[in-house]
């Protein structure tokens, strides 16, 4: 069955956005193959040869254990060989625009293939079967399932990517698990699925679209999720208190079920479950809705300040988001996801190391803890490498008519920009190639952090050229730039929620008369050499936490401001008038704006605000309690 959009990969342009995706691939490509595969070479009896990589694998004495991968990989750690499976993923996404980067999967790829032969040619874990019979007889032990997930879901992510030999490993592992799981009554199976199984459903969905294999169906159907999928479809609240990354995967499980079966429960799943987890629970300023890894109550906020947003929640959250949005068009789920990239995904690498913050916390005198690149090997540094290699591909997506019943466009021929970040995508029309490329204004970056660039610096050294704001500008804006050899389509262009005031577009440098219809602008003609420029405004608002009315955040467009300081402070001002307690501050440096810098005014000490994304070592707060009085400015 069709999907109603289609994802186009898109390469990212120069700017902040850049930036950090290349933080994040010198971090991919800093881990070593023979570390990655360490685990899995030593299960399969492997580690006293070389392959591969050369007489390093296998050889302690050229590259000792000071060298080595530990924290959840250490060699005594039941989660090891977690890593290799996100570092798949998010190598075979960079390897599209990297050579060395693809080759290094290859090569991957080759000696997970050596362990799976001589494992007998199905199993391929990095630990011993004997995990998963600990886990069926209820015993003690560490999400095996978990880990194993994440080598499917790398394997099949090499195979969306070109790289011809994984599947094949992934099937046939396939075939050991189907055999292990036959065994087991629907009540066993229950309870075992009761073990974090992390996107197993995932992996069987996606291994049935496939191959149309009966064995990978009944793997699927083996992995519905009745004691959870039960309740929650009969609308009961089976989230709070729950660990929420073992059950965002199940869904993400259901929703790619849905549609490789077309069995409308799976659908009915993933409503149910958004639901339940975004629109009748609330979120944090940032987009969360997790705490110390668990759902917080429905608009039960404030007590859950310490450890918000595990990154993990994060990225799987904006998956099943952009899921959504592919299946409805819906430009709310296109909202959420902006929303977690800034202040989730960003927010939570350092912008200078790449490091992941596990947590993302907002209580008074908050501060972020930074992973290590090869000490802890957390979960989040594997949704690290994946979120930061393709965000990229959120940028545009294809309309399509679909006969999902799900929102299906009456227009083929619909490109849409979702997310505004600098990038180039290719698409095609009736066989005619169309390039889009996206840029934000040269001297101010919406999100990320700025940067100088050459026609930045162009304005303030030509005297000729027309003069830029006087003060920091209130709008984003973005060009949209579509060279095509004379092709009809409608483009669509996302007007976020946070946006103040009516947009402007011109194309070609005219004016156009444009209307906002369900969260898109929508232009149709036939393109060729064109560039669409489009201008949101935006405000400096205020946003209440959930149960304490009163106590707020503050939001420069979709980004969280962070204020410099380690105590709660009460602010004396209006929240629907922020602007009577922040002014901008620091807003200009050289050749560029800055985004997110405030300072406070008219309050008894003042202190600074920047970015949520920006934060590195500081200690910071993001809630405030606001009583009124003072000077009105």
């Amino acid at each position: 069955m069709s999907q109603r959009e289609v994802g186009l990969w898109g390469r990212l342009g120069p700017g902040p956005v850049q930036d950090r995706w290349r933080l994040n691939r010198d971090y991919v490509t800093s881990l070593r193959p023979e570390n990655l595969l360490r685990p899995y070479l030593t299960e399969a009896g492997l580690w006293s040869y070389s392959g591969s990589f050369g007489t390093t694998v296998g050889r302690p004495d050229v590259r000792g254990p000071q060298t080595w991968h530990w924290g959840w990989e250490s060699p005594t750690s039941e989660l090891r060989g977690h890593i290799l499976g996100h570092w798949l993923s998010a190598a075979s996404r960079i390897g599209v625009d990297d050579a060395a980067t693809a080759v290094r999967v290859d090569g991957v790829l080759a000696e997970l293939g050596r362990c799976q032969q001589a494992n007998g040619g199905e199993w391929l874990g990095p630990f011993p079967s004997a995990f998963l019979e600990r886990a069926a007889a209820g015993a003690k032990v560490w999400a095996p399932q978990y880990t194993l997930h994440k080598l499917f879901m790398g394997l099949l992510d090499a195979h969306r990517t070109g790289h011809e030999q994984a599947l094949p490993l992934a099937v046939a592992f396939a075939g050991w698990m189907e055999r292990w799981t036959a065994r087991f009554s629907r009540t066993e199976m229950d309870d075992l699925l009761d073990v974090e199984t992390g996107g197993m459903l995932e992996v069987w969905a996606d291994l049935f679209g496939l191959t149309g294999d009966p064995l990978h169906r009944q793997l699927l159907e083996r992995y519905d999720r009745p004691r959870f999928f039960g309740p929650l479809l009969a609308g009961e609240d089976v989230l709070t208190n729950k660990h929420a990354n073992t059950q965002i995967p199940e869904v993400l499980g259901a929703a790619r079920a849905w549609e490789v079966t077309g069995d409308d429960r799976w659908r009915d799943i993933v409503h149910a479950f958004w639901r339940s987890a975004v629109t009748d629970r609330g979120t944090y300023c940032t987009g969360g809705s997790t705490s110390g890894e668990v759902w917080q109550p429905p608009h039960t906020q404030s007590p859950r300040l310490h450890a918000v947003q595990e990154h993990c929640a994060v990225y799987n959250m904006m998956r099943l988001a952009e899921t959504l949005y592919r299946w409805t068009g819906e430009a709310a789920y296109a909202d959420y996801w902006e929303r977690n990239l800034v202040n989730g995904i960003f927010a939570q690498q350092h912008p200078e190391t790449g490091m992941i913050s596990y947590f993302l916390p907002l209580s008074a005198g908050s501060a972020k803890a930074w992973g290590r690149p090869t000490e802890d090997f957390w979960c989040c540094h594997g949704t690290l490498m994946q979120a930061h290699a393709w965000y990229p591909d959120a940028v545009t997506h294809r309309l399509a008519a679909s006969d999902t019943g799900e929102g299906a466009s009456t227009d083929a021929a619909t490109l849409r920009v979702t997310q505004y970040l600098p990038s180039t995508a290719l698409w095609e029309v009736g066989g005619t190639e169309v390039m889009v490329t996206v840029e934000n204004d040269a001297g101010h970056g919406p999100i990320g952090g700025q940067r100088q660039t050459a026609s930045a610096l162009e304005h303030i050294q030509r005297v000729d050229l027309p003069r830029q704001p006087v003060q920091r500008p209130t709008a984003e804006t973005h060009e949209v730039q579509v060279r095509a050899a004379r092709v009809e389509f409608t483009l669509e262009i996302r007007v976020p929620d946070w946006v103040n005031g009516e947009p402007s577009v011109t194309l070609n440098g005219e004016p156009v008369a444009v209307a906002v219809s369900e969260g898109f602008i929508a232009l149709r003609r036939i393109w060729e050499h064109d560039t669409v420029r489009i201008t949101l405004p935006k405000a400096l608002t205020a946003v209440e936490l959930g149960d304490r009315p009163g106590t707020v955040a503050f939001l420069d467009g979709p980004l969280v401001l962070a204020g410099l300081v380690d105590e709660e402070r009460t602010l004396i001002g209006d929240p629907k008038r922020p602007d009577s307690m922040l002014i901008p501050d620091q807003d200009r440096h050289h050749s560029w704006w800055t985004t997110g810098t405030y300072r406070t005014v008219e309050q008894d000490r003042g202190f600074r605000f920047i970015g949520i994304d920006q934060v590195r070592e500081e200690t910071y707060t993001v809630y405030f309690p606001v009583r009124p009085g003072g000077q009105i400015r």
